[in-house]
């Protein structure tokens, strides 16, 4: 079992803000080498510790609508459970599900670009979806702690090209 030190835990926030970054950057601000960071981070991926990397898309531009839902099912059963999560799992349009404790049972969020857009997701997908009870919504202001602005922030600038040298 691999154990994540202090060095681990800069790449891995490194990472975090810019997936993209050289190794020679890299390297450079947690005061590795380029070599050094490879390996490591090689070894946490191979330990399940780094799971992969993905791409923050904004399909619905600048003027997106972050809508907070949340769910109550009829009943809490596994057999609930998972018929709810395999069915969300087929529409791309639901960005993130979370399993919640207290008042709901499941925390989801959709972009969308306008109200009208959500009452087509509400009446096509998420008045669909097997087991629910309630369905709650809230729309966002806006994010406090969007991913662009913390890279910015924190001086990661424009993302760059990974490389494995």
């Amino acid at each position: 079992m691999y154990e994540i030190d202090a060095l681990d835990r800069k790449i891995i926030r490194q990472l975090r803000l810019n997936s993209r970054i050289s190794n020679v950057d890299l390297g450079k601000e947690i005061g590795l080498s380029a070599s050094a960071c490879l390996r490591r981070i090689g070894l946490m991926e191979k330990a399940g510790i780094i799971k992969g990397y993905t791409a923050i898309v904004d399909v619905v531009g600048e003027e997106a609508i972050a809508v907070i839902i949340q769910i109550t099912l009829e009943r809490q059963t596994e057999e609930y459970l998972n018929r709810f999560e395999a069915a969300v799992r087929k529409y791309p349009e639901i960005r993130e599900c979370f399993l919640m404790t207290g008042g709901s049972d499941y925390m989801l969020r959709v972009d969308v670009e306008s109200a009208g857009a959500f009452e087509r997701i509400h009446k096509e997908i998420l008045s669909a979806l097997p087991g629910v009870l309630r369905i709650n919504s809230s729309f966002s202001i806006r994010n406090v702690l969007s991913t662009r602005e913390n890279r910015l922030l924190a001086g990661g600038g424009a993302p760059t090209k990974r490389s494995t040298s």
